[in-house]
């Protein structure tokens, strides 16, 4: 799948880009059918808004093994009144799109995915996650610098990310920024669940990169992004009038032990499945 200089460069930078990975038909495809699922999605009660500080209510941590949509935080006026149309305020749909929803079964699975994952180390790689991230016209929020890793716990580290542009990304409209290189240095937070109680935990206190070490990926809809689970990234904040909408997998290593203080836990309902 990879070649060898594409195979030195993840090992040495911690990420790839592969543009042109996935077709314009099914690129449209996946969009069409998130609309779909926007379109039937009735929340129950208050609107679960998606907040990048830690937070999580309950249908967050009951989304392992469902399909919930998640709210931009400004979406809503002081008196809770939506300002725009539904399909407008979505923060992201997850987590468990791949498994539960043909569309996204075909689009994330496959042997270009199979042999992608072997060639990035995944010797025994299971799909954990997926999520469509929306970044609305003026209303997409910053996500902040991260490691994935903090999110989804194995011991040893192992999750890979798999970030496809659905979308054009840009600087205007909240492209993904990266620290080249920066997969080499220590994990910095866990994002640790107790029963129905979240926390982040700091392990270091490595402060996260700076303008100078930073790079923007402007990819075009149809890329992939893969990156090492401890690779810090971040987006910007979308004030432009054009959406920058992603879809993101995140897989993890069989041979590697899945932490009991990850907020994912799936039920026994739902096994976990590969990338083939």
């Amino acid at each position: 799948m990879l070649t060898d200089v594409q195979k030195k460069f993840y090992r040495d930078q911690g990420f790839l880009v592969l543009p042109g990975f996935r077709s314009a038909d099914a690129v449209n495809g996946l969009i069409a059918r998130t609309h779909e699922i926007i379109a039937a999605f009735e929340p129950v009660g208050a609107p679960s808004v998606f907040h990048t500080g830690g937070y999580a209510d309950a249908a967050f941590l009951a989304s392992a093994d469902r399909i919930t949509c998640f709210f931009e935080e400004e979406a809503f006026d002081p008196d809770g009144a939506m300002r725009r149309p539904k399909a407008e305020s979505m923060n992201k749909v997850g987590h468990a799109l791949h498994d539960l929803d043909p569309v996204f079964d075909r689009f994330s699975r496959g042997a270009d995915m199979a042999a992608l994952a072997a060639d990035l180390g995944l010797a025994q790689p299971q799909l954990r996650q997926s999520m469509v991230i929306f970044k609305p016209p003026r209303i997409g929020g910053e996500v902040g610098w991260h490691q994935d890793a903090s999110f989804l716990i194995t011991e040893p580290a192992s999750v890979v990310g798999f970030w496809f542009a659905l979308e054009d990304a840009t600087l205007s409209n909240g492209c993904l920024w990266v620290e080249p290189g920066g997969h080499r240095g220590p994990l910095r937070q866990r994002f640790v669940r107790e029963r129905d109680a979240v926390r982040m935990e700091t392990l270091d206190c490595t402060p996260w990169p700076d303008a100078s070490r930073a790079v923007p990926l402007e990819v075009a809809a149809g890329a992939m992004v893969c990156f090492n689970g401890l690779l810090p990234h971040y987006s910007g904040p979308n004030r432009s009038d054009r959406s920058r909408i992603a879809y993101t997998l995140h897989a993890t290593d069989a041979r590697c032990a899945w932490s009991p203080l990850n907020w994912l836990q799936r039920g026994p309902g739902l096994p976990l499945r590969s990338l083939d």
